[in-house]
């Protein structure tokens, strides 16, 4: 399940440069926004979340993402490898598949306890299919993957500078957006 949507401050690229060579365009950012901001997209997008472990090992996990103001979301366990890891190191990065185009976000991971962005992002999740609630500062559910462990579950909100995008469908191209 990867629901994904969004609310109205949407952040735009300070910078777009082409990646594919001298006789392609760079892709608008609107292609790779509008697929992650038009609602849950189900088994069709995959994320994977990469992390570095203490000892600079990488380390990387799918998650269910939700899209909210601009920015990407997931949760997890406390316990987990991934939340562990990004409490000690907020850099991430994402990898996507979405129809029509591939996406790889860099940026940082950050704790998210407020009650209204819980509340958000927890409704983005409910339009997906997902029962999540919030409670506390965390979330809970009848059910979640099976190494996430015991709610309530950690949110965290990836903040991208940078956005990669390869399309996998015409017009073809590839980009890079700045934030």
């Amino acid at each position: 399940m990867t629901p994904v949507a969004m609310t109205m401050s949407e952040r735009e690229p300070i910078e777009t440069s082409n990646q594919a060579g001298p006789d392609s365009a760079p892709l608008p950012w609107s292609r790779a926004h509008d697929l992650l901001a038009g609602g849950p997209l189900g088994t069709e997008a995959v994320f994977f979340l990469g992390t570095t472990r203490p000892d600079g090992r990488p380390h990387s996990a799918a998650f269910g993402a939700a899209w909210y103001d601009g920015d990407l979301y997931f949760q997890t366990g406390a316990e987990t490898r991934k939340a562990r890891n990004v409490i000690a190191n907020p850099a991430v990065t994402v990898s996507a598949r979405l129809p029509g185009i591939d996406l790889v976000f860099e940026g940082e991971a950050q704790h998210v306890t407020d009650t209204e962005t819980l509340e958000a992002v927890t409704e983005v999740w409910r339009k997906g299919g997902w029962e999540a609630e919030v409670d506390g500062d965390g979330i809970t559910a009848p059910y979640n993957a099976p190494g996430t462990g015991p709610p309530p579950w950690l949110v965290f909100r990836i903040t991208a500078h940078t956005v990669f995008g390869v399309a996998t469908a015409e017009p073809y191209g590839a980009s890079r957006w700045r934030f």
